[in-house]
């Protein structure tokens, strides 16, 4: 929402070049993201490290997120999030005014990024989303990439054995909403919509890391259009 100022450069490289020497990073994957948004960019959360890594390893697509707002509670994480100027939502209820800021993030061509589940998966493993994604999803119609990432979360607990993590990242198949920009779903057609969409993350992990969406229905969805 922002252009990258000169700061912003030498902190990305600083945190890229940080990431290749802490874990074995495979991001090649995400070159098949459109260089321009708008898009909304939809991510399994196991670690507080995936955020920065898909901030730095994106660019120099235009892009933020949407950030819990405890994470600017603490000046070292509240210098990343104003830096790369992450939308901070309050978890527990529905925020308008992160609502109203998403909204124009994808107005103005940004990638929005988006982790459905709300707060980590201790396992790694897909959680149930929060419908929130599928209001965004079906108020704009952007499409949505899925991308997942796996290896992430033993960074740190590795290092302490002195190796060095895989990270993973993959995009699935991008889709859009049927019907999006028409008249608001009912809260169960939101829901229905979110777990369609957290589907196309699944077919994207390994099955192991599939959680509550292992069972893919074998039929296509009744709420997405893929694209291309």
């Amino acid at each position: 929402m922002k252009s990258v100022t000169y700061t912003e450069r030498i902190v990305n490289a600083a945190v890229r070049t940080l990431f290749r020497l802490l874990a074995r990073m495979d991001v090649k994957d995400l070159e098949r993201l459109p260089r321009r948004g708008p898009a909304i960019l939809m991510a399994n959360h196991t670690s507080n490290l995936e955020g920065p890594a898909y901030y730095v390893f994106i660019q120099p697509r235009k892009a933020t997120a949407l950030g819990k707002r405890e994470l600017w509670s603490r000046w070292p994480t509240r210098f990343f999030m104003r830096l790369w100027g992450v939308i901070p939502v309050a978890r527990g209820r529905v925020d308008r005014t992160a609502l109203r800021a998403a909204f124009k993030a994808l107005d103005r061509g940004h990638f929005l990024g988006i982790a459905p589940e709300g707060t980590r998966s201790r396992t790694g493993a897909l959680r149930q989303a929060h419908p929130g994604v599928a209001l965004i999803a079906t108020r704009r119609p952007v499409p949505v990439y899925p991308v997942v990432h796996w290896g992430m979360r033993d960074v740190l607990s590795n290092l302490a054995r002195l190796r060095r993590s895989r990270v993973t990242f993959r995009v699935g198949r991008p889709f859009r909403v049927r019907g999006a920009g028409q008249t608001g779903p009912s809260a169960t057609v939101l829901r229905e919509i979110a777990d369609e969409m957290m589907y196309e993350m699944a077919r994207a992990l390994p099955p192991r890391l599939r959680g509550a969406y292992a069972a893919i229905p074998p039929q296509e969805p009744k709420y997405l259009v893929y694209e291309g």
